[in-house]
């Protein structure tokens, strides 16, 4: 019944589309100087493809406004005097929609140099002007279109070169780092793991993020040697930005599918102060997908909110309001018949609360001779509450184990960006990073339940950099810069030197070379684990760090081609490590009960080779081939160099899509897009059988940490949308998929307490997604 009303719905919208005649849209938006971000006045901007051309002319403000624009795919190309001319590609326009963004054109050393240059692609740049390697500019539009990209920013990072990941935890590995050692961003406010369900899985994973595709604007990835700005992040950087809402008019946005409901709307306050709003409000719930799901994540729910409000001053810059938050529950029952207990999770309940929120004010505005002050105020928290039971010989239920950790973050940022000329831009800031915690961890052993931590209190991490970047000639730019950071618990200090060369020689062609020292603190609780004698061994432990090296060769085949390869070295040091054993925090996946008395003497050592070969969208289709071979390995507190949990060795990934244009006027795009991933398989210990049947759980062979691996995986996603544009409305049915293939994942070993067996544990997770969504 709901199948067939679903499709006389479909008829009727396809029927009312077909009286209307040809639909336009407006393209607006704004063009600046990537520098320094001042308006560039008289910019001109031309949509490429229609007939007659058309474009417009920026204004003072460097805004710039294309009215009735037909609908469909356009490349827009932007030119002023004096600036590299720039093409911005794969610029959708829906009926529903305004589509609006900004331009960001680099200045030309000889302003009167006649020679024809070949316009540059603004997604072979990222968005920081200080980047010179290993960085890309993602859209939101990508996180859409691309398979597996299912509206999430993480997910979608997979598919880039230098990038493995997971289904089940959704866990970036960049470059055969750990997920935890990744940094994410929100408008230059570092913040807690957006992912839902963060840190239960894997300590840097989850199930997927809490950005919301309507709210998102085009944000940088780095995987390594990332510029000064930068601190506390170790194996790369989710750099996101919040786009502004609408200004002009009010537009909102309706979606439900099979894992829940999603609402955004947007608009002006007052149209004469160009002020905006925009909100997004996310409910999912698992329970339809249950049948198809691991035992007990049918009961799964989340939810998030996500919002920003801008307001422009004629005078005072420019102030926005911003936050995300996001709330989880989940949880499992026991077997209460004791004949049914197979594994000694059969015996455990769980309860699992969960909350993540960041709050910003930001400021900025334009002071003298070309320069440019912003200053952020946030707070962010993240509140874990993880209880388990288990059930005895008597089926009475015992406490097993508790977290219970709570973190405020309050951080005070502001940096001076000045463009002192075509040659030399330097960016300078500070960062105060105030922490308050309350931090509680639990676990059983034969005595009872322990605490190895249980303390409150405030702290701080202190950074200062600066950056400068030099443009040397038409063909030589250099970047050189430093962070330093101080954590003010136990006084630890890192000066951290970045720099970076780019070599233009000849049009189209670059290579370069990135450097960078990179540290990163621990989670909390680990400086406050209590030994025996009730001290607190680990409270002095230093920044774990890293040297990264990379190299890199582009070419810009015409305007639709990119090959890009990138080969690295990464000397990671000062890792925390038990004396004697295998272990390194290097591994931890999700090791919340460490009671060890650990030490800063661990190594660890990646290299490898990221290629990408990338065909832009034109003439209906586009494609993405990236390969990844990589060594991972680490020296532990036994001195003895192994591979790590992360060595997977290779990844080769396929993206493809083709887009029709189908209708009257071909004004209705239909859309498909398939992903195909090849990876190395998982690493993990081998299990000691004589060892776990006396302990009546698994006990793995630690001194051969890591030295076996399961068969490669092979991956599949696709991506089907059609939309439907009617007068100011669009209607949009999709269905997305994740593990298509149903490849099942490695999650450990677990004892059996029938057969005395150590029994491998897999599941697949195939995610599908029927969704409808209406745009007006």
């Amino acid at each position: 019944m709901i199948t067939r009303n679903v499709i006389i719905l479909f008829l009727n919208i396809l029927s009312v589309n077909m009286l209307f005649g040809q639909l336009t849209q407006n393209v607006r938006g704004v063009v600046r100087d990537k520098s320094s971000g001042a308006p560039l006045e008289h910019a001109t901007v031309a949509i490429i493809g229609t007939q007659p051309l058309m474009g417009a002319t920026a204004d003072s403000l460097g805004q710039f406004l294309v009215r009735n624009v037909p609908l469909g795919r356009y490349d827009i190309q932007a030119g002023f005097a004096g600036y590299e001319p720039l093409v911005v590609k794969e610029v959708l326009l829906s009926a529903s929609k305004e589509t609006c963004f900004e331009i960001l054109m680099t200045e030309k050393l000889n302003a009167l140099d006649e020679i024809v240059i070949t316009p540059a692609v603004n997604k072979s740049q990222p968005l920081n002007a200080m980047a010179l390697g290993s960085a890309r500019m993602f859209s939101v539009e990508e996180t859409g279109r691309y398979a597996g990209g299912f509206d999430d920013p993480a997910r979608l990072a997979s598919a880039f070169a230098g990038v493995t990941g997971s289904i089940g935890n959704n866990g970036i590995v960049v470059r055969g780092n750990s997920p935890k050692f990744l940094q994410w961003r929100l408008e230059g406010a570092e913040i807690p793991n957006p992912n839902h369900f963060a840190e239960v899985t894997a300590f840097g994973g989850g199930a997927l993020t809490a950005f919301s595709s309507h709210l998102l604007g085009n944000s940088d990835f780095f995987t390594g040697a990332f510029p000064a700005e930068y601190g506390n992040a170790l194996s790369g950087v989710f750099d996101m930005n919040l786009r502004s809402g609408n200004s002009r008019k009010r537009e909102s946005a309706f979606q439900f599918g099979a894992v829940g409901i999603d609402f955004a709307s947007e608009g002006p306050f007052s149209r004469e102060s160009n002020s905006s709003y925009i909100f997004n409000y996310r409910y999912s719930t698992l329970a339809l997908l249950a049948s198809i799901l691991p035992k007990n994540a049918g009961g799964v729910r989340y939810q998030d909110f996500s919002f920003k409000l801008n307001f422009p001053t004629r005078r005072a810059g420019v102030f926005s309001v911003w936050g995300i938050g996001l709330i989880d529950r989940s949880g499992q029952e026991a077997k209460t018949d004791s004949l049914q207990w197979t594994y000694t999770a059969d015996r455990d309940r769980a309860v699992q609360k969960q909350y993540t929120a960041a709050f910003g004010v930001s400021h900025s505005i334009p002071v003298r001779n070309g320069a440019r002050l912003k200053t952020s105020l946030a707070a962010t928290v993240n509140s874990l509450e993880f209880i388990t039971d288990r059930t005895d010989g008597n089926l009475q239920f015992r406490p097993e184990s508790t977290v219970g950790n709570t973190g405020w973050n309050f951080i005070l940022s502001s940096f001076l960006n000045k463009k002192f000329s075509a040659r030399h831009t330097n960016r300078t800031g500070i960062r105060i990073t105030g922490m308050k915690y309350d931090l509680l961890l639990q676990n059983a052993d034969a005595q009872g339940l322990q605490t190895l931590t249980d303390e409150s209190g405030t702290s701080a991490l202190l950074s200062a950099w600066s950056s400068s970047m030099f443009n040397l000639s038409d063909k030589w730019t250099l970047n050189i810069g430093l962070n330093t950071l101080l954590f003010s618990l136990n006084n630890r200090f890192a000066a951290e030197p970045r720099a970076g060369v780019r070599w233009k020689f000849m049009p189209g062609h670059s290579v370069g070379l990135s450097y960078g020292l990179h540290s990163r603190l621990e989670m909390l609780y680990y400086y406050f684990t209590k030994s025996a004698d009730g001290k607190m061994p680990n409270r002095n432990m230093d920044f774990t760090r890293a040297h990264h090296l990379a190299a890199s060769y582009s070419w810009n085949i015409s305007g639709d081609y990119r090959l890009l390869a990138e080969p690295y070295v990464q000397r990671l040091f000062s890792v925390p490590v038990v004396a004697g054993s295998s272990f390194s925090f290097i591994n931890l996946q999700r090791d919340w009960f460490v009671a060890d008395r650990l030490e800063n003497a661990g190594k660890g050592f990646n290299c490898g080779l990221d290629v990408t070969f990338e065909k832009y969208m034109s003439q209906g289709y586009y494609y993405m081939l990236t390969a990844s071979l990589f060594d991972s390995r680490y020296m532990g507190g036994d001195r003895v160099w192994r591979s790590t949990r992360y060595n997977r060795s290779y990844v080769f990934n396929l993206l493809a899509g083709k887009e029709w244009l189908t209708g009257r006027r071909r004004q209705n795009p239909f859309s498909a897009s398939i992903r195909l991933s090849y990876q190395g398989g998982d690493r993990h210990s081998p299990v000691s059988l004589k060892a776990s049947q006396e302990a009546k759980e698994i006990v793995y062979d630690e001194s051969r940490a890591f030295s076996e691996q399961h068969p490669p995986s092979f991956l599949c996603h696709f991506t089907v949308s059609y939309k439907i544009n009617r007068q100011n409305l669009s209607h949009e049915f999709s269905l997305k998929a994740i593990n298509a293939t149903m490849n099942k994942e490695y999650l450990g070993y677990r004892y059996n307490l029938k057969t005395r067996q150590a029994d491998l544990e897999h599941e697949f997770i195939m995610i599908p997604n029927v969704s409808y969504k209406i745009e007006f």
